[in-house]
């Protein structure tokens, strides 16, 4: 039977570095979809950043796992990681349904930001075939729904919203706070920020 069978939530993102907005997404998501699994998918060259702007793929890897150690339900997936970019979310989600098919039913996780320009993505009618679209509301960046479904009419059916907590700050604060010689704590998990101050991340501008 259908029912019976798992529904799976997928995070991506560059998670340079992984913190607390992310695990608060996705646990959120958990409860309120019923998700079995949340798949974090670190970005291997996402085509909207320059090649050399993001930490190593390993250090970004290394960081989602220890941030996610102590959840069973939270899984890191290397799907981006160990194919050649540039990256694009409808195939990263071929792959993932390819690689776990006895899922039902799946979910992209992200914040509404990023929904602002899910016209631009690549193949946003091939994504809403694989996948429900589960939104992080964000008040400071409204996104205009009624215009987006008027453009791809199946959203309507593909859209949840999560009662997530807004957060207040971005991995770019992060490494900002890193350059500046302030603290991290309570932004990420302890091991996060262990990994980052043992492997001297962000000490130096990367890119930015």
């Amino acid at each position: 039977m259908d029912e019976d069978k798992p529904r799976y939530g997928v995070l991506g993102g560059s998670f340079d570095p992984p913190h607390y907005g992310h695990l608060a997404l996705a646990e959120t998501a958990r409860v309120q979809l019923g998700l079995e699994r949340v798949l974090f998918v670190p970005a291997g060259q996402p085509p909207h950043k320059r090649e050399g702007t993001l930490s190593p793929a390993e250090a970004r890897a290394a960081m989602v796992q220890a941030a996610i150690v102590d959840n069973p339900a939270f899984v890191l997936s290397r799907v981006d990681l160990d194919r050649p970019g540039p990256h694009y979310t409808v195939e990263m989600l071929a792959l993932l349904r390819a690689q776990y098919p006895q899922v039902r039913s799946w979910f992209f996780l992200l914040g509404e930001d990023l929904l602002h320009d899910f016209s631009r993505w690549r193949d946003p009618d091939g994504i809403l075939r694989q996948a429900t679209l589960a939104v992080m509301p964000r008040q400071q960046l409204p996104t205009d729904v009624g215009a987006l479904c008027a453009r791809f009419p199946q959203l309507a059916g593909r859209l949840v919203r999560l009662d997530a907590p807004p957060v207040a700050f971005s991995a770019t604060d992060l490494r900002r706070r890193v350059r500046a010689g302030l603290p991290l704590r309570r932004l990420v998990p302890p091991a996060v920020e262990t990994y980052i101050r043992e492997h001297g991340l962000y000490e130096l501008v990367n890119g930015e």
